[in-house]
């Protein structure tokens, strides 16, 4: 099986990741990294230290690794939202039938066996396992849940579909359609939320031929709304698979919510630079400073990450400015349901 890594620009969190695999996922894998833009030396530092990880790079590489230097010496803002959807497209159509996809601040805490996991989906004709779901149960509702093994339990969603376009009516409110079912009191602000149930972007073991109809027309960009309605087009046409969602009995997967790769989408404080936060980070791990397994196996604690921006003395990247930026994060999801590691 593959595990397919995205990453961009933390080799610090991309060390825990791989370290994380290493130590938790049994089975016959293969580790991918599919990276943006890291700047030559971690990436290469990274390949000393995980030899069998294959590492390819996408075609905005040597623009977003330009942007990076860019930004550390006149603080020009690094474009977030141009992703490599082709990368990560063509790395999934050559992937294994069955593949794990994640990024690279996402690690494990428990063991699974990929192997083991593969045999199950392939017998049951499952497409999607979650690996981890931040603690937030909303997306399952009050679906019926069904324990099949002693890894996994099928979720049986009941979700409104139809038609492409009145999919797309739905989800995109084109002529007020949404708003229409609410005003009947058909919907609610809670409706749309229960289709993540469908997907996973950061810890989920996909049948290929699912997660590519999911990205179908991505168009370079993450999408949330067409990936559902995507996604919701496959659940209608495989209904008849009963076991097309499923989920581990226990979370294996955790994220960061003390990083980001750039500002773009998580920019709270105007002081505040993500990119130089991670370059100081970067530094202090690629000189052997920075231990990638400190509090494992939750996040880096605040005291240790606070020790390198106090020393450094960056005025784009203080510890005050960083603590703030964390708990604007956090509380983001917190509000969506998600469960962090100091609640």
């Amino acid at each position: 099986m593959d595990i397919l890594i995205k990453s961009f620009n933390r080799p610090f969190y991309l060390d825990r990741c791989i370290s994380s695999i290493y130590q938790f996922v049994e089975g016959i894998y293969t580790i991918k990294v599919m990276d943006d833009g890291t700047p030559e030396r971690y990436l290469t530092k990274i390949q000393e230290k995980y030899p069998k990880v294959i590492i390819t790079r996408s075609e905005n590489y040597n623009e977003k690794r330009n942007a990076i230097e860019e930004n550390l010496q006149n603080g020009k803002e690094i474009n977030g939202f141009k992703i490599p959807t082709q990368l990560w497209i063509q790395s999934v159509k050559e992937a294994s039938p069955y593949f794990i996809i994640t990024e690279d601040d996402v690690w494990f805490t428990e063991r699974i066996n990929v192997t083991k996991l593969e045999k199950t989906m392939n017998e049951e004709n499952i497409s999607l396992v979650k690996l981890g779901w931040l603690g937030n149960t909303s997306p399952f509702g009050d679906f019926e849940h069904h324990r099949i093994t002693s890894d996994i339990t099928v979720v049986y969603p009941k979700l409104f579909t139809a038609p492409r376009f009145v999919m797309s009516w739905f989800f995109f409110n084109t002529f007020k359609f949404f708003s229409l079912l609410y005003r009947l009191g058909l919907v609610t602000n809670h409706t749309k939320g229960k289709y993540w149930v469908l997907n996973s972007i950061l810890m989920g073991m996909y049948k290929k031929e699912y997660w590519l109809e999911i990205w179908k027309n991505a168009d370079g960009k993450v999408d949330e709304k067409r990936q559902l309605l995507n996604a919701s087009l496959y659940y209608r046409k495989h209904k008849k698979d009963k076991n097309l969602i499923a989920q581990l009995n226990t979370e294996a997967m955790k994220t960061s919510f003390i990083s980001s790769a750039t500002n773009s989408y998580h920019s709270f404080e105007d002081n505040f630079d993500m990119n130089q936060f991670n370059h100081i980070i970067n530094e202090k791990w690629y000189n052997n400073e920075f231990d990638p397994l400190e509090n494992f196996p939750k996040d880096f604690s605040q005291k240790y990450i606070s020790f390198f921006l106090d020393e450094v003395k960056n005025e784009r990247a203080t510890s005050s400015e960083w603590k703030k930026f964390t708990e604007k994060f956090k509380s983001q999801y917190r509000n969506q349901g998600c469960l962090i590691d100091d609640d």
